[in-house]
């Protein structure tokens, strides 16, 4: 669907005299996406893709002790936030140092990323009766730590289409950092260099790539693909340290020598591709059910943290103790997909678009460019809000 449509002319040979010659047949052009531009197949991907995220975080009390829940738990974390990393890299592509980009970079990353760091203190001094909580801007809070990375990675957009082998050195700074317990975590830079090749990566897929995912053998492979990653981590669950997937360490804190950081960083690169892949290749490319929640999956990710910080803060998963028998981590994962669909319905994203997509037009100056150009007749009006991206 995404794949522009490459003009070409067949040879033809010359019609005989006196009769006109036969005229090449254009290529079919290919169908836009509906709803003003968005492909259903990324909103579908993203809105699974949160999902997973949320159930993530609510499997995770339930790993301590359960070796199938584990088993899932390390399965998803390997591939649900390279999946969100590698569409933000791909709708990143066309983001450049322009007036009209970094407003809009400032207003739906920067502006969150300090609201929500505010609210998530906040949060957290009601919880733990602690009025001495501090607000820093500098260590993001939680599920922040994407807001912060994604700001990073975006600025970086014009370095990495600049560069030779953009991925290749993407992943020799991420087994660098791997290596790096100095990096720290000041906006989250451990995570920012450590996922960085999934966004390198998502900036030079073309429409072509994700045409791939539509071959029949792969569709067919990837359900049993994951199954089996299921399984092995099944086995691997008592025999290697979770912390792994969530690239947050470097590999000298996991209690190993440096020298496993380019074989673990590499080996888990592989994976998170090889199941990314599959789970790209079972989203559908056809407008869904919940197609439109594709476009409130920040809201559902970023509010969904409150309520996942309450259970831990007033210890639900101890108090009920059904919650750890089959049927009761059943009931949890249908509770969590329920909960994180709801964050990301129309509603929700109406009461706090102004948060999370703040106009702002009173902060910044005008572009006196593109005003010039509307004066001379050459542009359009300058529009209120810039394009998504």
């Amino acid at each position: 669907m995404f794949s522009a449509a490459i003009p070409f002319v067949r040879n033809v040979d010359p019609a005989p005299e006196g009769q006109q010659a036969p005229v090449p047949r254009a290529p079919a052009p290919r169908v836009e996406p509906p709803s003003g531009g968005r492909d259903p197949f990324f909103d579908n991907a993203k809105y699974l893709a949160v999902v997973l995220v949320a159930l993530g975080h609510t499997w995770e009390p339930l790993t301590h002790g359960g070796r199938a829940a584990m088993a899932l738990y390390m399965t998803v974390y390997t591939f649900h936030m390279p999946v969100f990393i590698l569409i933000s890299g791909y709708l990143s592509r066309g983001f450049d140092l322009s007036p009209a980009k970094l407003k809009r970079l400032i207003t739906s990353v920067a502006v969150p990323y300090v609201v929500f760091e505010v609210l998530y203190t906040f949060f957290q001094r009601w919880l733990q009766d602690d009025p001495n909580e501090p607000i820093s801007l500098t260590s993001p809070y939680y599920l922040d730590w994407f807001l912060a990375a994604l700001f990073v990675w975006r600025l970086s957009t014009p370095i990495w289409k600049l560069v030779r082998w953009p991925v290749p050195l993407a992943l020799v700074i991420a087994v660098l950092a791997a290596a790096s317990p100095e990096v720290g975590n000041d906006f989250a830079m451990m995570r920012v260099l450590q996922f960085l090749p999934f966004f390198v990566l998502g900036l030079h897929l073309t429409p072509a790539h994700f045409d791939l995912l539509r071959r029949r053998a792969i569709r067919i492979a990837a359900a049993p693909v994951i199954l089996g990653a299921v399984v092995f981590a099944y086995w691997a669950a008592p025999r290697i340290n979770a912390a792994w997937f969530r690239h947050n360490d470097a590999v000298q804190d996991l209690g190993v020598p440096a020298w496993v950081s380019p074989v673990m960083e590499l080996a888990l690169f592989g994976c998170s591709m090889v199941l990314t892949v599959c789970f790209l290749a079972l989203v559908p490319r056809r407008q869904a059910w919940f197609t439109k929640l594709g476009a409130g999956t920040l809201y559902g990710y970023l509010l969904h943290g409150f309520l996942i910080k309450m259970s831990r803060w007033f210890g639900w998963y101890d108090d009920f103790s059904w919650v750890r028998t089959p049927v009761g981590e059943i009931v949890v994962t249908v509770l969590a997909a329920t909960l994180i669909t709801l964050l990301c319905t129309r509603p929700v994203r109406r009461v706090f678009r102004y948060v999370m997509e703040p106009k702002l037009s009173w902060a910044f100056k005008e572009d006196a460019a593109a005003l010039a150009r509307a004066r001379a007749g050459t542009a359009d009006a300058v529009p209120s809000s810039s394009p998504r991206y």
